[in-house]
């Protein structure tokens, strides 16, 4: 097996492992990965190819959080079918930008991402919170315009966007972080393969570097989802470590593209 074969594999094992386990933000490491790690000269196409990789893997993710009855599918629907519109318009413009500037700004966003994750306090939320006829006039609003933002920056970066569903969910509904974890899958997904026919339609995505992601996505995500139950009382822990993970990889994306 060629090592760019081998190292797709790894990397995608590696971002369904963080998918598993935190429940979303695994996306954010997969563009640095392909680019970086892989070999993928080509940003565009390293956008393309992790786009498709990463909904799969959060396919895969989204049925066992359901499973455990962590997913709260109406508010996710309406939130994932209106940040479709934002990814499916964030995604073209994405294409206009220069290549080497996408990531340097996709670098400096991780940095501001990691920092709030490092700092969020945990809390309680509404865990009967439900999309209904009662609730719609408040809930519909909120779902519908933190959709369109979430689903354009996601579009426009070339990510999952989970580690922005999660918080946007959050803010929508009052519902708890491990109900928004299991719903903000669906989000990630459905961006996720907006964003990557877009890029589908230019040619920028290679489909066989694709597979292998796709296929470590999967043993990956079954490793983070059993590690995530192994060590749940640690988890805000957990959540910091990933945050300087992302940081750190985020000063090395500047970096790389500012020089």
């Amino acid at each position: 097996m060629p090592m760019q074969d081998i190292l797709a594999t790894f990397s995608g094992t590696l971002v369904g492992f963080v998918l598993g386990l935190i429940g979303g933000g695994g996306s954010i490491l997969a563009v640095p990965l392909i680019v970086y790690l892989v070999g993928v000269s080509s940003p565009h196409m390293a956008i393309g190819t992790s786009a498709i990789a990463v909904a799969l893997s959060a396919l895969v993710n989204l049925v066992g959080h359901a499973r455990q009855g962590n997913v709260k599918w109406r508010c996710a629907l309406v939130f994932a079918a209106a940040g479709v519109v934002g990814a499916a318009l964030g995604s073209t413009f994405g294409k206009q930008f220069d290549g080497q500037k996408l990531l340097t700004l996709f670098g400096a966003l991780m940095i501001v991402i990691a920092v709030l994750l490092f700092f969020k306090k945990s809390t309680e939320g509404n865990i009967d919170v439900r999309l209904s006829r009662k609730t719609a006039p408040v809930l519909m609003p909120q779902l519908l315009s933190y959709g369109v933002a979430v689903g354009a920056l996601s579009g426009f970066f070339g990510i999952g966007g989970g580690f922005l569903v999660v918080p946007g969910l959050m803010a929508a509904t009052d519902m708890p972080l491990i109900f928004a974890i299991g719903s903000s899958l669906i989000s990630v997904a459905a961006f996720g393969l907006t964003t990557a026919g877009n890029y589908a339609l230019s040619g920028l995505i290679d489909w066989r570097l694709a597979g292998f992601f796709i296929a470590g996505g999967i043993v990956g995500g079954f490793g983070g989802r059993a590690m995530a139950t192994y060590l749940a009382p640690k988890k805000e822990l957990l959540a910091q470590v990933f945050a300087t993970v992302v940081a750190l990889a985020g000063l090395y994306v500047v970096w790389r593209g500012l020089r």
